[in-house]
């Protein structure tokens, strides 16, 4: 882990900015060339070789803007390289390069417990999250949640005092939802607020996803207290089980719709748990050790292939893929081309818009 220069943090925020660059081609820019101001230089040519036109790049004075907007606000940035960013969100298959911090970035060095649940939540639900959230932070575990208003708000007010992260789905400096505002100012003293997105985006519904699978990420485990079926804390639950996380789960009455999402977890091996002694007794064997890292990517840089070659396996790759997402090594395996030039030209079509990557080195394509 390194600290970044202000030129260097500058390079990277344009990059992760930069249109069709999410955290999987982010990763795999700066493993094909080693920094990202060359990333920088070498994307509008690999997008056009891909197929696209002209990306949208923030030039280096909006990349300035928005850290000292976020520098006013008593916040900064920290990149998914540096020393400060969470261990958790580090050891991630394409962690989110960069963060947005506003408030006490020391929590993030600690261990984390995601409480999550019904905005809806009865009165009993947010009794057993505040209760919940108190004895996990008397215990020393930084609570973290997605400052919703239900479970995630009693969870966050409760565990103020002794540690808690609020992951935004818009900006870090968007207050939602705008009945929280007291919280969120609360958060920004006592607690730690941090957020993948644009100062000043307002949240959208594909922002929620990303901003649970950073809850998940940051987190130990995930404890599901009330959700309906196919509500977004189930999503998050999805996610810590694909990052190796523990799910807890608290039961409630087969008659409460609240309920059904977090009995269909137990039913499907989620812990049950009762008390924050339950969460504790499963977490004691693995809190204090090192999540697990992924393996460091080197530089790929090498002669270009020849283009009527590369052009070949463009084609043959746009007709293997589809809206499934297909494996890394299969598409190997159906092209008989080398690993370095698939992942090349691949990425050439991530950048132009014509397929997306996901984690798991699976590929899809987009129509």
């Amino acid at each position: 882990m390194i600290s970044l220069t202000d030129l260097e943090l500058r390079d990277w925020l344009r990059l992760a900015r930069t249109q069709n660059v999410g955290p999987v081609t982010f990763a795999a820019l700066i493993a094909r060339f080693g920094s990202a101001a060359a990333a920088l230089d070498a994307v509008p040519r690999l997008a056009q070789r891909g197929g696209g036109t002209a990306l949208r790049i923030p030039s280096a004075s909006d990349a300035e803007r928005e850290i000292e907007a976020l520098r006013t606000l008593g916040g900064r940035f920290v990149a998914s390289c540096e020393s400060e960013f969470p261990s958790g969100l580090a050891a991630l298959d394409s962690p989110p390069p960069i963060l947005a911090v506003i408030g006490r970035v020391d929590l993030l060095a600690r261990e984390m417990i995601a409480i999550v649940g019904a905005r809806n939540a009865s009165a009993l639900g947010r009794k057993f999250a505040t209760r919940l959230a108190a004895d996990l932070g008397e215990a020393g575990l930084v609570v973290s949640s997605g400052m919703a208003r239900g479970i995630d708000a009693a969870a966050h007010e409760a565990a103020l005092q002794t540690g808690t992260c609020a992951v935004m789905a818009g900006g870090v400096d968007v207050t939602y939802p705008a009945e929280n505002e007291a919280l969120y100012e609360r958060l920004r003293r006592e607690g730690v607020v941090v957020s993948e997105m644009q100062m000043g985006q307002s949240p959208q519904a594909r922002h929620f996803p990303r901003r649970n699978r950073i809850i998940s990420g940051l987190s130990r485990g995930v404890v599901v207290v009330e959700a309906a079926e196919n509500s977004g804390s189930l999503i998050t639950a999805s996610y810590a089980l694909e990052q190796g996380r523990e799910v807890f789960a608290v039961p409630g009455s087969p008659l409460d719709p609240r309920a059904r999402g977090a009995n269909r977890l137990i039913r499907e091996g989620a812990t049950l748990i009762e008390s924050a002694e339950d969460v504790l007794g499963a977490l004691r064997s693995i809190l204090g050790h090192a999540f697990r890292e992924p393996p460091p990517s080197a530089p790929t840089n090498g002669p270009s292939p020849d283009e009527s070659h590369t052009e070949r396996l463009r084609q043959q790759l746009l007709e293997l893929l589809g809206p499934s997402p297909v494996e890394l090594d299969e598409l190997v395996r159906q092209t008989r081309a080398a690993v370095p030039l698939v992942l090349e030209t691949l990425l050439e079509l991530q950048l132009a818009g014509r397929v997306e990557r996901h984690p798991g080195n699976r590929i899809s394509l987009l129509y």
